[in-house]
């Protein structure tokens, strides 16, 4: 997650967070926190609209793993630090879970299919169809002709 981001659920400046990181910097390994590299920086700027001209940020900025969320509830010690942090870790363990429940299905749908015969293909094709993220419905670009909404979709 990156700093800016945390600071937001933590309720306080990004300057603030990334003071009390730099403060307690040796809490911090590099597998708990980095900072982007300035071509990595240029890139988010350009997917996410941040200002560089007038106003924004103008330094990279630091993106905390697991480890490094966890660790910046010592560093920020008021009860909504605490509290943010407890919701974070839960989201996390969360997310683990499901990863792990798609990879034991998937596991499982490879053993059945080298189980069964050829006539059962189309029903494993289906499966694994089902199990990939539905791709986002695209809207047809510049003007469509017809004065009815559902024409539209």
């Amino acid at each position: 997650m990156l700093d800016s981001d945390l600071a937001i659920l933590y309720g306080v400046e990004t300057g603030a967070l990334t003071r009390a990181v730099r403060r307690n910097i040796e809490r911090f390994p590099a597998d708990f926190m980095f900072q982007l590299s300035v071509e990595e920086f240029e890139f988010l700027k350009c997917q996410s609209g941040i200002s560089s001209q007038w106003g924004g940020r103008r330094t990279p900025p630091y993106a905390f793993t697991e480890q490094g969320v966890a660790m910046l509830s010592s560093v920020l010690r008021s009860s909504q630090a605490v509290q943010v942090n407890i919701e974070i870790m839960r989201t996390f363990v969360q997310l683990r879970a499901m990863t792990a429940d798609h990879k034991a299905l998937a596991r499982r749908l490879n053993q059945l299919e080298s189980k069964y015969d050829k006539q059962f293909a189309v029903v494993f094709d289906a499966i694994r169809g089902l199990m990939e993220p539905p791709s986002p419905k695209k809207r047809p670009i510049g003007f469509v002709h017809g004065t009815d909404e559902t024409e539209r979709e």
